[in-house]
Order: C-alpha cells, then structure tokens, then sequence
C-alpha cells in the first residue's frame, strides 16, 4: 500500500508561484514514477507532469512547459512541483499519483492517469485574475 499525502496549495495572484509537495508512505518510493494531475470545476483529469523513478525523465502538459517543475527526492519519500507564473486557468484540485508497477525501467514515465495505482486526495490551487 502507498499512501499520499499533498500539500502547498492555496490562493495565490495571477503571475504568483506556489509549490505543491507530496509525501509518501513506503518502502520503494523510490522506484516509482509519480505524476501530477488536476481536475477544474466541470472538467475531466488532466495531465500536468510526471518524473521517473530515477528523477532523470520528465514530462509535462504543454499549458504548463516552461512554467511548472516537478522534482523528487527519494530521500524524503516525496515529489514536488514548483509553479510559477500562474494563470487563472491553473485553478484546480492538484492530484499527485504514483505508478507503483513492478519493473519499471528508470526512464519511464507516464502521462495517462489509469497508468497510476495510488492517489491522494487533493489540495486546492486557485488563481485569482
């Protein structure tokens, strides 16, 4: 079992930054890729960024490139994603997720959320114009 637990989220202006982090519980955090995802009001599940287990791979939705950061540190059993320059759009419920399959190569990473196993229960992120 994987338990999540996300936080950092909060009102914040358009143009600010925040960081969202994610704890997790277990053993071999280390040797799952994790995930960011969140859900608008009235809207399905997006992808946002995911890294590797390694930390060596990252992705991230094009809405975000260039603007939000994700990182991990094994060490702490926890994965991070720094935004700035943040856009009222970027209002949503932040989800982090892990992909706890076995036998994952070190580089791989996924953007589709049925690829994840575990989830927390969100933090809330809005901009305000």
């Amino acid at each position: 079992q994987v338990q999540l637990v996300e936080s950092g989220g909060g009102l914040v202006q358009a143009g600010g930054s925040l960081r969202l982090s994610c704890a997790a519980s277990g053993r071999t955090f280390s040797r799952y890729p994790m995930g960011w995802f969140r859900q608008a009001p009235e809207k399905e599940r997006e992808f946002v960024a995911a890294v590797s287990w390694s930390g060596g791979s990252t992705g991230y939705a094009d809405s975000v490139k260039g603007r939000f950061t994700i990182l991990r540190d094994n060490a702490k059993n926890t994965v991070y994603l720094q935004m700035n320059s943040l856009k009222p759009e970027d209002t949503a419920v932040y989800y982090c997720a892990a992909d706890a399959r076995p036998g994952l190569i070190s580089s791989f990473y996924s953007t589709l959320g049925t690829r994840y196993n575990y989830w927390g229960q969100g933090t809330q992120v809005t901009v305000s114009s």
